[in-house]
């Protein structure tokens, strides 16, 4: 009698459990593959992306060598591409181009590609191996592509990218001037220069430079300043030449007239 009242139970229970199961959940561990298709669609076409992204990834090992193959592998990457999952969307359209490089959707798959590579770029505080990999990706993108509708776009990440990596190279060098160890600013500074010309941090690099230079005369001893200031005035000239009219100049200005007959 015991025996069959657990059993009861046991039968209810797990009833229960079927029955507060959503559609969602019984389409996703269903075997109706044409609901799931649809349904797929359904919740991508409402911008639930997770959803979505489940049943595409459900569907994929299902679908491989079938007419709807390549559809379903494209729209899993874009599902997680709409809901910022820039990681796992790279993956599964690097994937998707290597099995169907000549799909309808190649192109805008190696365009989001190549997005989610700029999207999981870090700020320029941080390690900057993830921006090399994008800025490689972007330009191998435009080359292949240099009409395509996205090689605008593509023109304004690598922009962005290498302000990043300039911005990167002119803060690690000023960090010296910051710890005041102005004669290292100074060469840390040049060198940025030297290995870009065209930074676009160049007209600060060049204000630091000469007062750095400005600073490391300033403290040395009294023998050695006549020698320094005039790497200082060098410095001067370098940057009013480029920067006649920069908003820096007034400050270096009072400081060339002090030190200019030393």
């Amino acid at each position: 009698m015991r025996n069959g009242r657990l059993l009861i139970l046991t039968l209810m229970s797990f009833i229960a459990v079927c029955s507060c199961k959503s559609q969602y959940e019984l389409l996703l561990e269903g075997a109706d593959n044409d609901a799931k298709y649809a349904a797929a669609f359904d919740y991508f076409n409402k911008a639930k992306y997770t959803k979505a992204s489940a049943l595409f990834e459900s569907l994929a090992a299902i679908t491989t060598g079938t007419e709807r193959d390549d559809t379903v592998q494209f729209y899993w990457g874009l599902s997680n591409y709409s809901n910022k999952d820039y990681v796992t969307a790279e993956s599964n359209f690097d994937h998707f181009l290597s099995v169907f490089p000549r799909s309808t959707f190649a192109e805008q798959a190696e365009y989001l590609k190549v997005d989610c590579l700029y999207k999981a770029t870090l700020r320029y505080e941080l390690d900057q191996t993830p921006t090399y990999k994008a800025i490689s990706a972007i330009g191998e993108y435009i080359v292949q592509h240099p009409d395509g509708v996205n090689a605008i776009m593509c023109q304004h990440m690598l922009e962005d990218l290498g302000n990043r990596l300039d911005r990167k190279a002119y803060e690690n060098a000023r960090i010296y001037y910051v710890m005041e160890d102005y004669k290292a600013a100074r060469v840390a500074l040049k060198n940025v220069l030297k290995d870009d010309a065209d930074n676009v941090y160049r007209e600060d690099i060049l204000y630091y430079a000469a007062m750095s230079s400005y600073k490391y005369a300033d403290m040395s001893i009294p023998s050695k300043q006549k020698e320094r200031f005039l790497v200082f005035i060098d410095d001067y000239y370098n940057f009013i030449g480029e920067y006649p009219d920069s908003d820096y100049r007034k400050g270096l200005d009072v400081l060339y007239n002090k030190v200019k007959d030393k």
